[in-house]
């Protein structure tokens, strides 16, 4: 039985069908220099470019770097010399006293519970207070 090894049916949503010679592409003269003149616009995406004319970016990027050339031009990035001007030094901020911690005026907690007296200090944290409550809770 060979329907098990052929694939079933599927839906072909969209089908392209290239027709004509394959291969390279020919651009007539004027063609490239249309091109080239749209990509060299000021504020022209060469992608969106080149895929609207079916080629490639980096395609288009030589045919303008080719152009360049052929006009003289530079065909890097050109740098512009940069002026800074000097700004005023400000003095620095005075640094702020830091705030102390205040103490309390109370000398802690002290805890009795089942004739156990503990106590826990000003400096206690909340967590170690309810860690002993919790363990003499426990042993009672």
């Amino acid at each position: 039985m060979v329907e098990h090894i052929v694939e079933p049916p599927r839906v072909v949503r969209r089908l392209e069908v290239i027709t004509g010679a394959g291969g390279r592409r020919r651009w007539s003269v004027t063609e490239k220099r249309r091109i080239t003149a749209e990509a060299m616009a000021p504020g022209a995406v060469v992608s969106e470019i080149a895929r609207r004319h079916g080629m490639s970016p980096q395609h288009l990027f030589t045919w303008r770097r080719e152009a360049l050339r052929a006009a003289g031009l530079p065909t890097t990035s050109m740098f512009v010399p940069a002026v800074v001007d000097a700004l005023p030094v400000l003095p620095a901020p005075e640094p702020r006293p830091r705030r102390s911690r205040r103490r309390s005026s109370s000398s802690g907690i002290e805890l009795e519970i089942d004739g156990v007296a503990v106590r826990v200090g000003p400096d206690a944290s909340p967590k170690a207070i309810a860690a002993v409550i919790r363990a003499l809770k426990a042993g009672s």
